[in-house]
């Protein structure tokens, strides 16, 4: 399984985890992939082949493989999942008991070090407006 497999898996996981997918986080998603250097159409064939798997599975066959990552690529995609739980403006607890599970309990990844890099990828997914540029009088 690559990077990119196991980031598109964990992001279905977990936009699906609450019960409500919404288009903030699907909007993100599409900025994730195209960041992530994946094709959009591979990502929504993904997205699609993923609805008639076993979540279960999904999510036992994703955290093993992401397990063998090195350090960064599993805080990279930690972050991620913490940029699209933020788009909506809130995460709410089923989002970060899904995080929580993954970052601390099965990889041991230091949320400091997942915050920063969360920080990198909001300038990545969410650019400034011209109107931010402009100064203030």
């Amino acid at each position: 399984m690559t990077y990119h497999s196991i980031i598109t898996n964990l992001y279905y996981l977990f936009i699906h985890a609450d019960g409500k997918v919404n288009e903030t986080e699907v909007a993100l998603g599409n900025q994730m992939a195209q960041a992530e250097g994946i094709q959009l159409d591979e990502f929504k064939t993904q997205m699609v082949l993923l609805k008639s798997k076993d979540a279960t599975k999904v999510y036992a066959e994703s955290l093993a493989e992401l397990k063998k990552m090195d350090r960064d690529q599993q805080v990279r995609c930690i972050a991620w999942l913490c940029e699209v739980a933020n788009a909506d403006g809130f995460m709410d607890r089923t989002e970060w008991q899904f995080i929580y599970g993954i970052y601390h309990k099965e990889l041991r990844l230091s949320l400091d070090e997942i915050m920063a890099k969360q920080k990198e990828l909001t300038r990545i997914s969410r650019p400034l407006s011209p109107l931010s540029l402009l100064p203030i009088l």
